[in-house]
């Protein structure tokens, strides 16, 4: 199911997670689209359904973080490639340059990712959140060159004005064995 607007909420404690998870739920007609521990001991909850129910589930969710909330925000109209990303398990054709993305904080990642997907013409190959990063998020993306530079730009833009940015990258013709490293 493709989501109208996803809501992602990100805290410094994972008991405080799961309590954040459970209220989110119960405040609107929302979707669970992953809820896990991340490193170095965060947690996140992203959700997703119909923009209002999104909303007054994030707001909830934030109510209820006792302190522990450490970003969060709902995103509507979600480029459907995010979601993609999100799940992909296998490379997408790689013929194109290589744009990366790299944030020190998973919810200003996912929104990096939406902003690249509908500034340019490019498939977003992975949006990786926090797994054996220390905390941090990337997301790669291909494309022809002009359109992942103008991609990563755009990604870019939101992970800086976040104060979060860890790199921003194109490589213009990567070596074949650059991509099997991907996913």
């Amino acid at each position: 199911m493709i989501e109208k607007s996803v809501g992602l909420i990100e805290l410094s404690s994972v008991a405080a997670g799961f309590a954040v998870a459970d209220t989110m739920l119960k405040a609107g007609n929302v979707r669970l689209i992953l809820s896990r521990s991340i490193c170095s001991g965060k947690y996140m909850v992203l959700i997703g359904g119909d923009t209002a129910a999104v909303e007054a589930a994030v707001s909830a969710g934030a109510e209820a973080a006792n302190g522990c909330l450490i970003d969060q925000f709902v995103i509507s109209n979600l480029h459907p490639d995010v979601i993609v990303a999100l799940g992909r398990t296998q490379p997408p054709p790689t013929d194109g340059a290589l744009g990366i993305l790299e944030s020190f904080n998973v919810a200003t990642m996912i929104e990096a990712a939406d902003a690249a997907a509908k500034a340019a013409n490019v498939t977003l190959m992975e949006l990786r959140l926090a797994m054996a990063l220390g905390g941090k998020a990337f997301c790669t993306m291909t494309g022809d060159v002009a359109s992942v530079q103008a991609a990563v730009a755009a990604g870019r833009r939101v992970i800086s004005d976040a104060g979060v940015l860890v790199n921003a990258v194109v490589i213009s013709r990567p070596h074949p064995d650059v991509y099997r490293e991907v996913i």
